[in-house]
């Protein structure tokens, strides 16, 4: 299966009311779990790889064009996508490597600036077919992410999404990043007036603190790309401290490395197939 569009991918699942796996690539490994996964769940996915990911291997070629051959050899739709990227630059040089989309974040400046630095990034990316999503709100550290007054306003996104012309958008609706425990609340009904209120995909950041139950209706409300990173580094580092602790002279990476990155892939196929309604079977991206 050829390297797939992530607006694609996203488009498909708002038609077909299902939500679509964003999982975050670390290493090598988690790209190969996150495909694996993918492959085992029959369902596509994305792999997205953040700016601190970069930082982490000093560049982005190496990791980006791994995960990138990665998703051109899968047996299901693969999309590859940079995450919060802050620097324009980091952004041009994903397109130029065929990143099939990128999340510029420029939530942090004044929101006339951030329309502004969104736009130019927008325009450059379309003129490359590349999908572009944003944020507006702050889906921040958690108690900032549970304040009230950091969410997504409706009219205001509506308005930020026709001024800067993306393709979609993550809204702050009460998950957080970095969340260790799977108890976040998030605000359906904010949810549901955010996808009357804007005519793109909403994407949630910060999933990884939602159970189950809430991916499933936050999907039934309204969101299409879920985000989800700490919680599979939760499953990926378990795995490797087990294998390391039954073995106390165990120095060979591949050895735990190898575990961790089979139950990685065992929770990708199993949160693809929440996403997607509980059924593995789901005709979306179906294709082994």
């Amino acid at each position: 299966m050829p390297l797939t569009s992530t607006d694609s991918l996203v488009r498909a699942a708002a038609e077909a009311g299902t939500g679509i796996g964003a999982f975050n690539v670390v290493q090598l490994e988690h790209a190969e779990a996150i495909v694996t996964g993918a492959e085992a769940a029959g369902l596509p996915v994305i792999a997205q790889i953040s700016e601190n990911t970069v930082r982490y291997h000093g560049s982005l070629a190496p990791i980006g064009l791994a995960t990138l051959a990665l998703a051109r050899a899968a047996h299901v739709p693969v999309a590859v996508h940079l995450d919060h990227a802050e620097s324009a630059e980091l952004v041009h040089e994903a397109v130029a490597l065929g990143f099939t989309s990128v999340m510029f974040d420029a939530s942090t400046l004044p929101y006339e600036e951030n329309v502004a630095a969104t736009r130019k990034v927008t325009g450059h990316c379309h003129e490359h077919g590349v999908h572009v999503e944003a944020e507006l709100g702050e889906i921040g550290g958690k108690d900032g992410a549970h304040a009230p007054g950091v969410r997504t306003d409706p009219e205001e996104a509506r308005a930020y999404t026709a001024a800067t012309g993306v393709d979609a958008l993550a809204v702050a609706v009460g998950s957080s990043h970095a969340m260790a425990t799977r108890d976040a609340a998030l605000d359906h009904d904010l949810i549901a007036a955010l996808r009357r209120a804007v005519p793109v995909p909403l994407v949630l950041h910060g999933s990884s603190g939602v159970d189950d139950a809430g991916l499933v209706r936050a999907v039934s409300a309204g969101m299409r790309k879920i985000n989800i990173s700490t919680h599979l580094n939760r499953t990926f580092t378990g795995a490797a401290r087990s294998a390391l602790a039954a073995d106390e002279g165990l120095s060979d990476p591949r050895r735990y490395l190898g575990p961790a990155r089979a139950a990685m892939a065992s929770e990708v196929a199993r949160l693809l197939t929440v996403l997607h309604g509980g059924d593995p079977a789901h005709p979306l991206g179906r294709t082994v």
